[in-house]
């Protein structure tokens, strides 16, 4: 559709004699670069007789943008900056790091609060405070009136007691614990169709009361692992069960997914130490975090298909995942031509997160010191990890 004033009144909603240089550059944008630069010059006519003109200045940026795009040299930043240089597009990134997610992505709290600014922003244009003319030719204290204004607002309550930045990142908080909630409940239910499919392994009790014993051990000393483990079993709020399964399988547990995290005086002392530097135990606890539900899902179900005496390295482990037809593995967005690459990468990932697991197993004993799996880590493992999935 050819970007004349009647497709760009209708796209935003507005009279032609309402619109803003804002609903004219998103127009633009929203057809190909070649397209509106032909139509540039009878829209801008089309504006002038509706008693719109907009400004010079702003109509030489437009053109020079869509030539910049059309040529292939401009970038998403460039773009952005133009859109944003119209003095009433909200700033995708704040001086703050506050984000906008993408207008498709935002829950109807951002939608909201997004739409606000924009008309506050309007509001501060219409008053002379914000000039777009400036901010199209790259002016620095026009620029920083424009960042100054929008810092101000999001952190100002609305008269309805809500804090925009706020308000906008709990619905985010929301929404992606949802998404865990959801993801969780998916790999729990595919972790109990493949261990349907399986034979029960034995407990092996010997070993187990061995391992208990350790373990007790180790959760009682101060420092790595003992530390690490009492976070992920929650031992440092919570009391230590006296029977050895339970303790054990807590633990386990708790490794797929960790309950708290270090306490505040051996944080404090570890990154003292280290002049700031992360630390071992809180690199170990970011990086079992960051393994994703599919992951522990396709690592666990394969061990317990292949059983005791398998390789379990952080490797290993690595390949198991991306050789999973328990999960989809995404081979990225270039498709085959570059998906090779993309899973070398993806592997790398993945073996770094679980090389902060295979010590913290072989504490337990789900491996041994050559990291092959064990007897009890074939029993334990998938119990463990349906434990810490079925936690309210």
């Amino acid at each position: 559709m050819e970007p004349d004033l009647e497709f760009v009144s209708k796209r935003a909603g507005r009279a032609p004699e309402e619109l803003t240089r804002r609903d004219v550059a998103r127009a633009l944008l929203a057809t190909s670069s070649g397209r509106a630069l032909v139509a540039l010059p009878a829209l801008r006519r089309e504006m002038e007789e509706a008693g719109n003109p907009l400004s010079p200045v702003f109509w030489e940026s437009a053109k020079r943008t869509l030539m910049s795009i059309e040529s292939g040299n401009a970038t998403v930043g460039d773009v952005q900056r133009w859109l944003e240089s119209t003095g009433t597009e909200p700033m995708l990134l704040t001086r703050g790091y506050f984000v906008w997610a993408d207008e498709d992505e935002r829950g109807p709290v951002a939608a909201e609060m997004h739409q606000r600014l924009v008309a506050y922003l309007e509001e501060q244009v219409a008053a002379g405070v914000i000039d777009p003319d400036r901010l199209a030719v790259d002016d620095a204290e026009a620029r920083a009136v424009y960042e100054e204004l929008q810092e101000r607002w999001l952190e100002t309550p609305l008269p309805d007691g809500r804090v925009p930045s706020e308000a906008v990142l709990d619905e985010e908080d929301e929404t992606l614990l949802a998404e865990r909630h959801e993801e969780e409940a998916y790999a729990l239910e595919e972790l109990r169709r493949i261990l349907a499919e399986l034979p029960e392994p034995p407990r092996p009790d010997a070993e187990l009361r061995a391992a208990a014993v350790r373990l007790r051990a180790v959760l009682a000393e101060p420092g790595y692992p003992g530390n690490v483990l009492r976070a992920c079993a929650g031992f440092d709020e919570l009391p230590m069960p006296e029977d050895d399964e339970e303790l054990w399988l807590a633990v386990a547990a708790g490794i797929a997914g960790p309950i708290s995290d270090l306490p505040d005086d051996e944080r404090t002392e570890e990154l003292a130490e280290l002049n700031g530097e992360v630390g071992r135990e809180e690199s170990a606890l970011a990086s079992l975090c960051g393994i994703e539900y599919a992951d522990w899902l396709a690592a666990v179900a394969a061990l317990a298909r292949r059983g005791p005496g398998v390789l379990a390295s952080p490797e290993r482990l690595a390949r198991m995942v991306a050789e999973s037809e328990d999960v989809e593995i995404d081979l990225g967005e270039f498709g085959d031509a570059y998906g090779d690459f993309d899973a070398a990468d993806d592997i790398e990932a993945t073996e770094a997160l679980f090389a902060a697991v295979t010590p913290l197993w072989r504490v337990l004993g789900i491996v041994d010191a050559n990291d092959v799996l064990t007897p009890l880590g074939w029993w334990g493992l998938p119990k463990a990890l349906e434990r810490s999935w079925s936690a309210d």
